[in-house]
């Protein structure tokens, strides 16, 4: 099923634990991926961001600060692991060691709990720990902690599977008025 989607979208609702300050946030949006290497994360609760990602640049759009954020492509998807992992560029097998979760290999609901390690050691994250529907082979649940001990915990749903979600989902054009900021490489 993953190598066969071309393309996919999706409610999620993202939860990050900020170990330091012992707080949670949730936000909830719309996440579009395309093959190869195209993402959008259209956040809607509590506030409005995008978060968009081709091949070339990646741009988070921060409407109530008036900013963009620009950064190459390539950098993010260096740099994280997670980000490779769900924009379908990273082969589980060639970058994830794979098993069932010790405990409780099986949720409730007939899914698998799978750990995925990290080959590469310095990509940001460790270890992701996924919910993969039992059936339709989809994922479900995400959970991985940063180098702060932050987890972040995503959960998707409503899915829909190649439905031609057209290219220019995954290009940004900065607003007038807006800053723009490019980012170190």
């Amino acid at each position: 099923m993953y190598d066969k989607t071309i393309d996919l979208k999706a409610t999620f609702i993202q939860e990050v634990t900020i170990k330091s300050m012992k707080k949670t946030e949730r936000e909830e949006g719309t996440v579009y991926f395309k093959n190869p290497k195209m993402m959008l994360w259209d956040y809607t609760k509590p506030k409005f961001k995008k978060l968009v990602i081709n091949a070339q640049k990646a741009w988070l759009y921060v409407p109530e600060d008036r900013m963009v954020y620009v950064q190459n492509a390539e950098d993010v998807y260096r740099s994280r692991m997670a980000v490779k992992f769900l924009s379908g560029i990273g082969r589980l097998s060639e970058d994830f060691q794979i098993r069932f979760s010790k405990d409780t290999p099986f949720d409730g609901d007939g899914n698998y709990r799978l750990v995925l390690t990290a080959k590469e050691s310095g990509s940001g994250v460790d270890r992701l720990h996924i919910i993969v529907d039992g059936k339709i082979f989809q994922i479900l649940q995400c959970r991985f902690n940063d180098s702060f001990g932050n987890t972040t915990r995503l959960r998707f749903s409503d899915f829909s599977l190649n439905t031609g979600v057209p290219d220019k989902f995954f290009t940004f054009k900065a607003p007038e008025g807006v800053e723009v900021v490019q980012m170190p490489q």
